[in-house]
């Protein structure tokens, strides 16, 4: 699927073919999201003293940051650039994807992590505006296909950590 956030440019969208193209509230451009990807909505009531929406986008940086890190991949911020970039080479590449909405201070939407991701799916559009050679995956960074279910572990404990949330097991 691709989804178009309320920045998004028509212009973003190349060749969608049988693709869905959904407008979707979140900030941001256009993305893909299929299959391999870790997409994450963390829905949190921010606190009085989180009511900060470019503070809460950092968070949610740091923690897919500190995630890669567990699994041996240098990752950082690009100023300017909303998202998490590999940081060992001059341009970086995206590795992951952030858009956010806030409504009463309870956050929507979220990222995109590309754990598995077939980036050729990414030639579909210009992914938050930029060519879709910028996209990475932990598997190409790695050389090797990446255990999704421990992603999920190491995302949720840094979200957790990085917003200062506990998490607690929804009843079954």
């Amino acid at each position: 699927m691709i989804t178009l956030g309320r920045s998004a440019k028509p212009a973003n969208v190349l060749n969608p073919g049988d693709t869905p193209v959904i407008a979707i509230e979140r900030g941001g451009d256009v993305t893909f999201h299929g299959p391999g990807q870790l997409v994450a909505y963390p829905i949190f009531l921010l606190r009085e003293d989180e009511r900060d929406l470019h503070r809460f986008l950092r968070n949610l940086e740091e923690a897919v940051i500190r995630a890669a890190a567990d699994f041996a991949i240098s990752a950082t911020r690009c100023p300017g650039k909303t998202g998490v970039w590999t940081s060992d080479v001059p341009d970086g590449r995206k590795l992951a994807s952030i858009g956010v909405a806030v409504k009463k201070w309870v956050t929507l939407h979220g990222l995109a992590l590309n754990v598995n991701t077939d980036l050729s799916r990414f030639a579909a559009i210009n992914p938050c505006g930029f060519d879709a050679a910028v996209m990475t995956s932990m598997a190409k960074e790695l050389r090797t296909p990446v255990d999704m279910a421990a992603v999920k572990v190491s995302l949720t404990r840094h979200v957790g950590a990085v917003l200062d949330r506990e998490w607690q097991p929804s009843p079954t």
